[in-house]
């Protein structure tokens, strides 16, 4: 952008319908300039809040059932659904510090306790290698 309101068009970009497109040379988001180590995932499994680095899970979709009434057991005329609800099932995460005895390092993840059980099992370096963290 020029100090007047102008806009600066790239050449190798193009034009569409005789307008030029915008070039913007600076990134959009401040965090996919401040991470530099080499050794860490992209960037778009960094920025998820409640992801898994080594199983993949996420948040999923469900719904509450509300029910109202006394069950027939209890001496009741039985339970009714009275409404089905959203709601959003987030994964058991951990944010941990695993030592990688190969690299002798500290590595900081955020992992589900099923996660922390594999590198348990399969053991730090083999697991994040896996999972491309390192």
């Amino acid at each position: 952008m020029f100090g007047d309101g102008r806009v600066q068009s790239a050449p190798h970009i193009g034009t569409h319908y005789n307008r030029a497109i915008p070039y913007v040379a600076r990134p959009k988001n401040r965090l996919t300039v401040r991470l530099t180590d080499s050794t860490l995932r992209p960037f778009r499994h960094r920025l998820m809040s409640k992801f898994c680095s080594i199983t993949g899970s996420k948040p999923t979709r469900g719904s509450v059932i509300h029910r109202r009434g006394m069950a027939k057991k209890k001496g009741g005329v039985g339970r009714h659904v009275t409404k089905n609800v959203p709601r959003t099932f987030s994964p058991n995460l951990r944010e941990q510090r695993v030592w990688v005895a190969e690299l002798k390092k500290f590595v900081r993840i955020k992992a589900t306790a099923r996660g922390l059980k594999t590198i348990n099992k399969n053991g730090a370096y083999k697991t994040l290698r896996k999972a491309g963290l390192i």
